[in-house]
């Protein structure tokens, strides 16, 4: 545990010094406050609307659900900025080590490589935890200021965080794959986003292809969670996916290591 300890430190802290992650720290934020913004004054203008009306006509004023008119949509949006966010945060987590010739100093030491990717992994999920904690601020507004349900709020930040850990596992193994940051980034993403819309595709197959596409489709484990529902099939596949990732980076340097 020390030496994950010591790894995790040590890039979590490299994060903040570049001014790479405050760009994108800054740039997150900004997007998903411009999106809770708009969601938001959508919100107040339809109840001030039907306010009006029903003063107009005598009628009762509808109930407007703020879950579903403004969490379960702002929750998708920061799933989706999160898939452009993701790749940019691992992208330097192995790709750097490599062109900088840090890596031999990893491989040499005695620390074991599973060590190494844990403490890396552990360092980018705890990144990605940062960038969520504004958008935590702005659902506190609404708990401030209105009545919305507590477990939606719950369940979407635990659906994040675990798809999160997809992203970041997958983003992982291919920073071992090259030592070019770029190339690490446009790879991160593009498997991000092939994984986010292969659950389209299932419209369009057949019976029997149908729901192999949903389960390997990352965001269709996640829509339950934006809705406030905990599914366990759901957490399962997002902790086997993390392990899928966190192997496979581990068996990339491994074969480094033995071709070195």
């Amino acid at each position: 545990m020390k030496a994950i300890s010591a790894i995790f430190n040590k890039e979590f802290k490299l994060f903040f010094y570049s001014p790479i992650a405050y760009v994108i720290l800054a740039l997150f934020t900004a997007l998903t406050g411009v999106f809770f913004y708009l969601y938001l004054s959508s919100f107040v203008e339809a109840a001030f609307m039907d306010m009006i009306r029903s003063q107009q006509y005598r009628m009762a004023p509808q109930k407007f659900n703020v879950n579903l008119m403004l969490i379960r949509p702002y929750f998708w949006n920061i799933a989706l900025i999160s898939l452009f966010t993701l790749p940019l945060i691992t992208m330097r987590l192995f790709s750097e080590e490599k062109r900088l010739g840090t890596v031999e100093l990893l491989y040499t030491s005695p620390i074991t490589p599973t060590q190494i990717i844990v403490g890396k992994f552990l360092a980018g999920l705890a990144y990605y935890v940062v960038l969520l904690l504004p958008t935590m601020f702005f659902h506190a507004i609404l708990f401030l200021y209105g009545d919305p349900e507590f477990m939606p709020v719950l369940s979407g930040y635990i659906g994040l965080i675990l798809m999160g850990a997809s992203f970041i596992s997958m983003g992982l193994f291919i920073s071992t794959l090259t030592e070019n940051q770029i190339i690490a980034a446009i790879g991160g993403f593009a498997a991000a986003l092939l994984l986010w819309v292969i659950g389209w595709g299932s419209s369009f197959a057949g019976p029997t292809l149908a729901p192999i596409l949903n389960y390997v489709s990352i965001i269709t484990h996640f829509e339950d969670f934006a809705q406030g529902v905990i599914d366990t099939q759901h957490i399962a596949y997002y902790i086997l996916f993390s392990f899928t990732g966190i192997y496979l980076s581990l068996k990339s340097i491994e074969s480094v290591k033995w071709r070195a």
